[in-house]
């Protein structure tokens, strides 16, 4: 099968981070995705055949400060469902290939704007990276250890989490409305505003009193000691989840410290004292053995996994999680789906074409 997106037809901006990740995300479910980039251009990972941000795609190589380059793009605009744009606020519009002149072309066009910034307010037209973003949301504070400076989580957060998927969330509703309309429109895609949606609960937590201003001190964040990394006699670590009281007891009796005397769970008090305890009891055996210990347990408790381990588990290898293409490993397209799965992925330099448009 091609894919739930099968027939939808994207063109993709060519752009660094989230934009190639969420064109990625519509190749993988089906849709034909046209890349516009300068010759030898890529996403900034590496070569362009390597880079695994670009399988399932049609290059285009045009120059867009050229007449010709621009031709080419509005060309494939008069047969597009989408448009991803991850230019700066105005860039598009300066070099010919804006949404008034793409959406006068093509009525139907949904037109997405993926920007760090968004494309109103102060610092629209700023630079940016995921760091930034995270910074200015007020999420960057809440990330880190105790005592400790601010850590950033690599750039997950805002260029993908709040960047890729809230474009793609963004084209799909629009596609769901011009079903019934007929009509395309402009989505603007910011990442603050993503990161502030992926960051509602810890809203949430702050107007209950659950969440402190201090790292490393909350439920979430390591504060507490039954939702944090230990170290085990190798030097391996475990990642331990128990939050909920049947779990919490399934940790405790896997530590062989039912009946230790310890402070009650939710007791701040005493996360020290249960600290103390949970470091001593998995710094006593190897990651091997607690591996071991809560197999078929509910305490929610795994060992924290290298890359190579993580392709090699169990669990990973029986979904198809990471899968396998030309020796490179990769994620497979998510998410699932029952009469429509998507087609195997191509290697980057060997783009997957789509069923012409019915």
């Amino acid at each position: 099968m091609p894919g739930p997106l099968d027939g939808l037809r994207v063109v993709e901006l060519g752009g660094i981070g989230p934009v190639p990740h969420a064109g990625m995300i519509l190749a993988d479910l089906g849709a034909r995705v046209v890349r516009v980039e300068r010759p030898a251009d890529g996403s900034g990972l590496g070569p362009a055949e390597r880079d695994l941000l670009l399988r399932g795609r049609i290059r285009l190589p045009a120059d867009l400060k050229s007449a010709a380059g621009v031709a080419a793009v509005l060309a494939a605009v008069d047969d597009a469902d989408v448009l991803l744009d991850g230019f700066r606020p105005g860039v598009a519009e300066r070099l010919g290939v804006g949404p008034d002149v793409c959406l006068a072309r093509r009525p139907s066009l949904v037109y997405c704007r993926l920007t760090g910034w968004g494309q109103a307010g102060p610092l629209a037209d700023r630079a940016g990276h995921d760091i930034n973003y995270l910074a200015l949301t007020g999420t960057l504070d809440a990330l880190g250890a105790a005592g400790g400076p601010p850590q950033a989580p690599t750039n997950l957060v805002a260029d993908f989490g709040g960047g890729s998927m809230l474009a793609v969330l963004g084209v799909l509703a629009a596609l769901y409305e011009r079903s019934s309309s007929g009509l395309g429109q402009v989505i603007d895609a910011a990442m603050v505003d993503g990161v502030e949606l992926l960051s509602q609960m810890l809203w949430s937590l702050r107007s209950t009193g659950w969440w402190g201003p201090d790292r490393g001190t909350n439920l979430l964040d390591g504060g507490a000691p039954f939702y944090d990394v230990y170290a085990c006699a190798d030097g391996r670590y475990v990642a331990v989840g128990a939050l909920e009281p049947p779990f919490y007891a399934a940790l405790l009796a896997g530590l062989g410290l039912t009946d230790a005397g310890l402070p009650a769970q939710l007791d701040r008090a005493g996360w020290p004292q249960l600290r103390t305890a949970f470091a001593r009891a998995f710094g006593s055996a190897d990651l091997a053995h607690w591996v071991s210990v809560f197999d078929g347990t509910d305490a929610c408790v795994t060992p924290v996994l290298t890359a190579a381990e993580a392709a090699a588990h169990p669990h990973l290898v029986a979904r198809g999680t990471l899968i396998e293409v030309d020796g490179v490993v990769q994620a497979a397209p998510a998410p699932r789906f029952s009469r429509t799965p998507p087609a195997p992925v191509p290697s980057p330099e060997a783009p997957r074409p789509a069923t012409p448009r019915s």
